[in-house]
């Protein structure tokens, strides 16, 4: 099979690629495209896989390592493709950088997925969306779209006005936290059926079944247990026991809106500057002529166990939780997911994956082309979501509204209107003022190129 991922000068790029080398079935991906672009980002990441794949080959003789291409036309890259792996930053983490700055200037939040920055990610990542979803029909159209750009649900959805249910969002957070509750409570993660709900960055594992049994208020009545990995420690026993459930660690950004604004005001640096930073080094390190072999992995390892140790730490700091501990600095498996995927797809192996799909009927508050995050079972026909119980009126209200400011979003990046991308802002839970959202508007379109017209 063939993949193509978009994004391919990405910095995950090697945990896809990582995935692949230990798939030994019949059928496993074979060649991979990277489409980029950046070409000096392209150079730096065909470096660190070919030191994945010698490394791998080192370790054990028999792995067949997928050829890697690369291109910068878009076209090329799609043409044959069995399956498409979308991981783009429109704007890059410069962009990210300045969606932050802009947001906390007006005391509100500007993380990539969440509130202001997210909306104005989404502004300008949308139409790109769409036009990539539309040359993927035009030139790969039994292909099927694995999309993990973010923000993951709104894009989603957008590449499905196009693609319909042959685009398939992922996400690693739910898989992390579902893996860490199942260890805390004794049980192997691939033993548990998780039931979690909402939309992408905005929902709640409800419980957590083994052999039929659920386990979760075992867990809810044991605060030390509670309190003994990541979300536990960002929310507190007692207001995950108020809950009922266990949050998306995203939900950190609504339940104590405040304190991080303030611990994100206060910082150094925003974690978008602080990656922009912390890549620059990176890619000029892995794309050094002349560097031995194996110096670009080694780099890129360094690199990402910094990023992981930093995430969310400016929520930790305002919950006044530690750094991150051993257990919750592993990788959350968005590759391993996109591998399940692409397997059961490919060859009907039937897997259980926690998705963001067109809701169907699973939840009734919302209309059946929402792109909601649920449990799904996969066969060679798609990803088919499982009926979920109803949310709680809390959640409803959540999931409503944000969805509702996705609307409007897309609506604003199909008609340019600027009254349309205000409304985005100020119907989101997290900005309070309809001036507040119009400066917003003005200081995004002042930053990026593509949203200028909206001024």
């Amino acid at each position: 099979m063939r993949l193509t991922i978009l994004g391919g000068g990405g910095f995950r790029v090697p945990l896809v690629y990582g995935a692949l080398l230990g798939d030994r079935a019949e059928g496993r991906v074979s060649q991979v495209t990277l489409y980029d672009e950046d070409p000096a980002r392209l150079t730096a990441m065909v470096r660190v896989l070919r030191d994945q794949a010698a490394a791998a080959s080192a370790a054990d003789p028999t792995v067949d390592a997928p050829t890697v291409t690369v291109t910068g036309e878009l076209d090329e890259a799609l043409r044959g493709a069995d399956f498409v792996f979308s991981a783009i930053r429109v704007g890059g983490l410069e962009g990210r950088a300045a969606d932050e700055r802009i947001a906390l200037a007006e005391g509100v939040l500007g993380q990539e997925t969440v509130g202001a920055g997210g909306i104005a990610y989404g502004l300008r990542t949308v139409p790109v969306a769409r036009e990539i979803a539309r040359r993927i029909a035009r030139h790969a159209p039994e292909a099927w779209v694995i999309n993990f750009t973010n923000p993951a649900g709104l894009v989603t959805e957008a590449m499905a006005e196009v693609l319909g249910r042959r685009v398939i969002g992922i996400c690693d957070s739910p898989v992390g936290l579902g893996r860490r509750i199942a260890r805390v409570l004794g049980a192997r993660p691939q033993d548990a059926w998780i039931d979690y709900v909402g939309l992408n960055h905005l929902g709640w594992v409800r419980g957590l079944r083994v052999g039929g049994r659920d386990e979760l208020p075992r867990l809810l009545a044991d605060t030390e247990a509670l309190e003994s990995f990541e979300e536990g420690r960002l929310f507190g026993a007692e207001w995950l026991r108020s809950l009922g459930a266990i949050p998306n660690e995203y939900l950190h950004y609504y339940y104590f809106n405040r304190d991080t604004v303030r611990a994100y005001q206060e910082a150094e640096q925003t974690r978008g500057a602080f990656l922009r930073d912390q890549q620059r080094g990176f890619y000029a390190e892995a794309a050094r002529a002349g560097a031995p072999a194996g110096a670009a992995l080694a780099a890129w390892d360094r690199t990402r166990a910094e990023r992981e140790a930093t995430y969310m730490a400016e929520n930790r700091e305002a919950a006044g939780a530690p750094e991150r501990e051993e257990s919750d600095l592993e990788s959350g498996g968005y590759e391993k997911v996109a591998l399940a995927l692409m397997r059961a797809i490919a060859r009907d192996e039937r897997a259980t994956l926690i998705l963001n799909v067109p809701n169907g009927s699973t939840l009734s508050v919302l209309d059946s082309e929402a792109v909601i995050e649920v449990p799904c079972l996969v066969d060679a026909n798609g990803a088919h979501p499982v009926g979920v119980a109803p949310l709680p009126l809390h959640a409803v209200g959540l999931v409503t509204a944000v969805k509702a400011v996705e609307r409007e979003i897309l609506a604003a990046a199909a008609s340019g209107s600027r009254t349309d991308a205000v409304k985005a802002f100020a119907l989101h839970p997290l900005i309070d003022s309809v001036g507040v959202a119009r400066r917003l508007l003005d200081g995004y379109a002042a930053a990026h190129p593509g949203l200028a017209h909206l001024r």
